[in-house]
């Protein structure tokens, strides 16, 4: 089998199901998102030593993966039969891991700013394109039905994100980078 197939020279691509859609149709802005992020997250974790947290975001890997097949799935033509709790579960666990960081970590004293290590700059970088995601999940959303638990998946992503960023610069020591106005109002 070759890797491609020359069927997306005219601009179009295939969905799950064999429908043809064109390549700036917005599920594939959308999963495309997904998939930059899972690339992001895939970097970071690299970067990790931590076992327990590379597992972490391995899973969370591979809900992004589940989560790009939903998304390329033309649902039209694929009725779900059966109700995929994932989604539910990796949001419960997410939420769990986040509360679980906050009772640990010394509270908020500002706004702060991505850096102080590679890890963790790069765990801003994960919670911005989660964001992104997210935006572009609700645009696809409005045009093409997405399950409700995939988007309130992708939500609780930005949050994990700002939250293990935190974490990493305080397993590594790192001085978390406060924001400081230079602007006058």
């Amino acid at each position: 089998m070759k890797l491609y197939t020359k069927t997306g020279d005219d601009g179009s691509t295939g969905l799950i199901g064999g429908t043809r859609v064109l390549k700036t149709d917005m599920r594939l802005e959308a999963y495309g998102t997904i998939d930059e992020l899972n690339s992001a997250i895939g970097l970071l974790n690299a970067k990790i030593q931590n076992k327990e947290l590379t597992q972490v975001l391995t899973k969370i890997q591979n809900l992004l993966f589940d989560l790009g097949v939903e998304l390329a799935t033309d649902k039209s033509l694929h009725s779900v039969k059966q109700k995929n709790d994932g989604f539910i579960r990796g949001t419960n666990e997410l939420e769990s891991i986040i509360d679980t960081f906050t009772q640990e970590l010394p509270p908020l004293t500002g706004f702060i700013l991505p850096g102080g290590s590679e890890s963790v700059a790069q765990s801003h970088v994960c919670r911005t394109i989660a964001r992104r995601a997210e935006r572009r999940l609700w645009e696809a959303h409005a045009h093409h039905p997405i399950d409700h638990d995939c988007l309130v998946f992708v939500n609780r992503l930005s949050d994990f994100f700002f939250i293990f960023a935190r974490k990493l610069a305080f397993d590594e020591k790192v001085d978390e980078i406060l924001w400081k106005s230079l602007c006058w109002y």
